[in-house]
């Protein structure tokens, strides 16, 4: 069986070398969580958030060490991969606190009867992660997953395994019980067989995804034969739209923070900037400039915000959506190539001269490029919004609070910011409509996303 590699993508060294694990071995890890989950389930939910503080502790314990972790595997500019751990404390803080309240049952008054509403655990759930935020990725859904009785099971993308190892050498040194989190390391190519045949498993009770539309068609399509439960995160295309009224300035900078992030590799990252035609040559121009001076630079120097994109192949890839958008007749005001740093560089790029029609504006571009594009009206900006198959996300961008909530609400997301960058927060539902997903992580929502809402009435 082939082994799975991990490497460096800022300059292509190898990391480590993981075997993978059989089938014999996948089923006695399966057959360990069914067991854990037995007897956590009946653990009081104020002992499971116990472990979550815990967890928390350990997580700011070893922040550098599992950042710097991050950024080897996959290139994340160290400070962000610091952030990326203190919001996973953060998310095992807010359930540890809040998951004995949103799970406790819910009495409802009904005429001649007692009666409430209870979350019980599901079981165990098996969870396909993606690479770009390899710790934040895990944490939001495992954190209520756990509290609320469940048992997980990762499979975590190969480039990161390092990142996988870890998040459950954590849970373990917290005093989570054996078998309750485990992750899988699966050869890439067994990874399709491998997730159906644990969906059908009668023992998983849950999957949940998130990664590509086509991973997540594959997972949705088994789930559905095994009729079971399913949340799924998948791409996205957000919407930037600035208003006529808005202040540019602060515009400039909440494109900026958003389309940059993790050099471009977020889901929620605005990557559709829809500008009021009288605007547009202000904003490109302070735009492209404003990413000019992003610097660009080793992963590991704290004052870098451009790092390599995860992998090779994806900086190939996005490299051919900007050359057919530049063939059709779009502009790069800065940026537009692979850089000489290495094959998984791309410059930080500003496109305008762009039509809906372009790839740019019809697919998801995953790295470090921006789309920019005209429109006439509100409607217009409407329309532009929601041209696309996904609906993650969207941002207004308005002196006029109402008009931009007026406008925001005919846009078709999963959430909606106004003059402020889209971001994903502990205490708030996060998931997409349409082609991003269903399903919510996070806030109450993500607290009982993997429970049995059972009613109960006694005459």
């Amino acid at each position: 069986m082939q082994e799975i590699i991990t490497v460096n993508p800022a300059n292509g060294t190898e990391l480590y070398r993981y075997r993978p694990m059989t089938n014999a071995e996948i089923e006695d890890r399966l057959t360990a969580a069914a067991a854990a989950h037995a007897d956590w389930r009946r653990v009081d939910v104020r002992r499971r958030c116990e472990v979550l503080s815990e967890v928390a502790r350990l997580l700011r314990a070893k922040q550098e060490q599992l950042a710097r972790l991050a950024v080897a595997e996959m290139g994340k500019p160290i400070a962000e991969a610091r952030a990326e751990v203190e919001k996973c404390a953060w998310v095992c803080d807010y359930y540890a606190a809040e998951a004995p309240r949103a799970l406790a049952d819910d009495i409802v008054e009904a005429v001649g009867s007692r009666s409430w509403i209870s979350y019980e655990a599901l079981g165990i759930v098996l969870a396909v992660m993606p690479w770009n935020f390899p710790f934040w990725q895990v944490f939001r859904f495992a954190a209520p997953a756990l509290a609320a009785g469940n048992a997980v099971l990762l499979k975590h993308s190969p480039n990161v395994s390092g990142c996988a190892v870890a998040v459950q050498e954590v849970f373990i040194e917290a005093g989570l019980p054996a078998g309750l989190f485990t992750t899988l390391l699966i050869a890439e190519a067994e990874v399709p067989e491998t997730v159906s045949r644990l969906v059908s498993d009668e023992r998983i009770a849950a999957v949940t995804l998130t990664g590509s539309n086509q991973a997540g068609a594959h997972v949705a399509a088994a789930a559905g034969r095994a009729v079971k439960k399913s949340v799924l995160e998948l791409g996205g295309s957000d919407p930037f739209v600035v208003l006529d009224d808005a202040d540019i300035e602060n515009a400039v900078t909440g494109a900026v923070a958003s389309r940059f992030v993790n050099s471009g590799q977020s889901c929620l990252a605005a990557k559709r900037f829809l500008v009021h035609w009288s605007l547009l040559d202000t904003f490109s121009e302070r735009f492209a400039e404003a990413v000019g001076r992003l610097q660009v630079g080793d992963p590991m120097d704290p004052a870098t915000r451009i790092g390599p994109l995860a992998r090779a192949d994806l900086a190939a890839a996005l490299h051919k959506q900007v050359e057919a958008a530049i063939r059709a007749g779009a502009r790069a005001l800065v940026g537009g190539g692979l850089m000489d740093r290495g094959p998984a560089w791309y410059a930080p790029t500003v496109l305008a001269d762009v039509t809906p029609d372009m790839p740019v504006m019809t697919e998801e571009t995953f790295g470090p490029v921006a789309a920019v594009i005209p429109f006439e009206d509100d409607e217009d900006a409407v329309r532009l919004a929601n041209l696309t198959p996904y609906g993650l996300g969207a941002s207004v961008w308005s002196r006029n609070e109402e008009r931009a909530l007026a406008l925001g609400r005919k846009i078709q997301s999963g959430a909606l910011f106004v003059n402020a960058v889209v971001a994903s927060d502990p205490r708030l539902p996060f998931g997409g409509v349409k082609h991003s997903g269903y399903g919510r992580e996070l806030g109450t929502a993500g607290a009982r996303e993997f429970t049995n809402v059972r009613t109960v009435v006694v005459t």
